[in-house]
C-alpha cells in the first residue's frame, strides 16, 4: 500500500461491507452528521468531505441538501473511483472530485472555502503531528464561522478501560460475523497501524486549532465524534 494511500485494510471495492461490520453504528454515524448539519441556522452552500471513502456520506447528505455542492477528498485513488460509480447519477455542479492527498498534505485551491468540513474515521491512522497539520488544514480552509465535524477510533482513559473497550468492540464483531482471527487481526492494529487519542486530547487539539467552540457529539463503544465552530 503505498504511504499516501487510505490506511484501512479493505479494499476499495469491498470496503463498505466490512466497514458496517467493524464500526458499531457506523451507519447512524452518517445519518447523526446529517442531522447535526440540518440542525444548523443555515443550509450550507459548500461542504467538503475529506477521507471521504466510496463516497456513502455523501450520497445520503445530497438527499438532504440538493443545493449543496460537495468536495471530495481522499488519499485513495481506488476509494475514490468507487465513490464517482456511487454517484455517478448526480447532476453536474454538485459535486467536484479533488486531486486524491492525505488532509494534512492537502494543497489544491478551492473555488469557495468550505462552510462544513467532515472528516469520518479517517485520522486516526495518523500520527500526532501529522494529525495536528490535518486538523489545521481544515481550520484554515473553512469559511469564516464554518463548522468541522470528525468522528474517530478514541483511546479510553486507562489500560484497563482499553482491555475492557477491545473486548466489548470484538464482541460487537463477531455478532456482526466476522471470525475470531479477523477480530484479533483488526484489534491488533490499535496502536500499531493507528494511534487514537482520548477524548480530552481531541479537545485539546481542536482548542489549540482556534476553534471558538468545541463541543463532543457522538460517543459508543472506541468511537466519539465532536463538533467545532470556527
Amino acid at each position: 500500500m503505498l504511504e499516501d494511500d487510505n490506511k484501512t485494510p479493505y479494499l476499495p471495492e469491498v470496503y463498505d461491507d466490512h466497514i458496517i461490520k467493524t464500526i458499531p453504528f457506523y451507519p447512524l454515524i452518517h445519518q447523526e452528521t446529517i442531522k447535526f448539519v440540518r440542525s444548523l441556522s443555515s443550509v450550507p452552500n459548500t461542504w467538503l468531505d475529506t477521507g471521504c471513502g466510496t463516497g456513502t456520506l455523501v450520497n445520503l447528505a445530497l438527499g438532504e441538501f440538493p443545493t449543496t455542492k460537495f468536495f471530495l477528498l481522499d488519499p485513495s485513488e481506488g476509494m475514490l473511483d468507487q465513490a464517482r460509480h456511487k454517484l455517478s447519477n448526480i447532476p453536474d455542479g454538485s459535486l467536484e472530485f479533488l486531486k486524491a492527498s492525505p488532509t494534512q498534505n492537502f494543497s489544491q485551491e478551492l473555488e469557495e472555502n468550505p462552510e462544513i468540513i467532515t472528516a469520518i474515521l479517517c485520522h486516526h491512522y495518523l500520527s500526532r503531528r501529522d494529525r495536528e497539520k490535518a486538523t489545521n488544514v481544515c481550520y484554515k480552509l473553512l469559511d469564516d464561522r464554518g463548522v468541522y465535524i470528525t468522528f474517530e477510533n478514541i483511546r479510553p482513559f486507562t489500560v484497563e478501560g482499553i482491555e475492557i473497550g477491545k473486548r466489548y468492540w470484538a464482541n460487537f464483531q463477531l455478532i456482526q460475523g466476522k471470525n475470531p482471527e479477523e477480530v484479533e487481526n483488526h484489534l491488533a492494529r490499535f496502536d500499531a497501524e493507528y494511534f487514537p487519542l482520548t477524548v480530552e486530547e481531541h479537545i485539546k487539539l481542536l482548542r489549540k486549532t482556534g476553534f471558538r467552540i468545541v463541543e463532543p457529539l457522538w460517543y459508543s463503544y472506541m468511537q466519539a465524534g465532536f463538533y467545532s465552530i470556527k
